[in-house]
């Protein structure tokens, strides 16, 4: 256990019979450093997703004629780019700003529930990455860099994950969800809702620039 760092948040359950790890729960030491490097890969994966976002809705669609084959243009103007017309790199700069979120809930509470609740959606994460790579590789057969970028992030992500939970004792998601009400409350919640809003304002800042008339047209 010296390698171990003891958290002071232990649990409602008191059943009689309960072990120590479903009271309480340890974070390995390099934890807290580790969540740093999760944090500032998950805030490349948003940059990169956003960036994509912006290509999206100023550059697309390219000049007629303009030959993309064997491009990274290929990739960004397929068919598999978009789901029900929504640029997929949207949708990928929405997951990472999830991340994100979390992440800064796990700065808040250091509460193990964060940590087990992002780990699935990195896990989905990488799964579709892993589907768009492929579709790069032996549909499309074009890279998109910045698409690579973004699957090496959120592979790097889940890594970073599976290490911190093995170095760490933590109790069951079904112990941690009785004590929900300790990470999602009026505080947590409000300090969520406003930075979504506000890293959503970006987002939708491209699309919005695309649509509202300039002046004098």
């Amino acid at each position: 256990m010296s390698e171990m760092v003891q958290e002071r948040i232990w649990f409602e359950e008191k059943n009689s019979d309960s072990s120590s790890a479903d009271k309480g729960f340890a974070y390995g030491k390099a934890v807290p450093k580790l969540f740093g490097i999760f944090t500032a890969v998950a805030a490349i994966g948003w940059a990169v997703s956003v960036f994509l976002t912006g290509i999206h809705f100023w550059v697309l669609p390219l000049p007629a004629g303009f030959d993309v084959t064997g491009t990274p243009w290929a990739v960004m103007t397929s068919e598999w780019a978009y789901v029900m017309g929504i640029p997929l790199a949207m949708l990928g700069a929405f997951y990472y700003l999830t991340v994100l979120l979390f992440a800064g809930l796990w700065y808040h509470t250091k509460h193990p529930l964060v940590l087990k609740v992002l780990t699935p959606i990195t896990i989905a994460g990488v799964f579709s990455s892993a589907f768009f790579v492929y579709l790069q590789l032996f549909v499309i057969e074009a890279i998109c860099p910045f698409c690579m970028v973004s699957a090496a992030a959120t592979t790097i992500l889940l890594a970073l994950e599976l290490v911190m939970l093995k170095m760490s004792r933590l109790p069951s998601v079904r112990v941690l969800l009785k004590d929900i009400k300790h990470v999602f409350h009026r505080q947590t919640l409000t300090w969520m809702l406003i930075m979504f809003v506000s890293s959503s304002v970006v987002i939708l800042g491209f699309w919005l620039a695309t649509i509202v008339p300039a002046p004098g047209t």
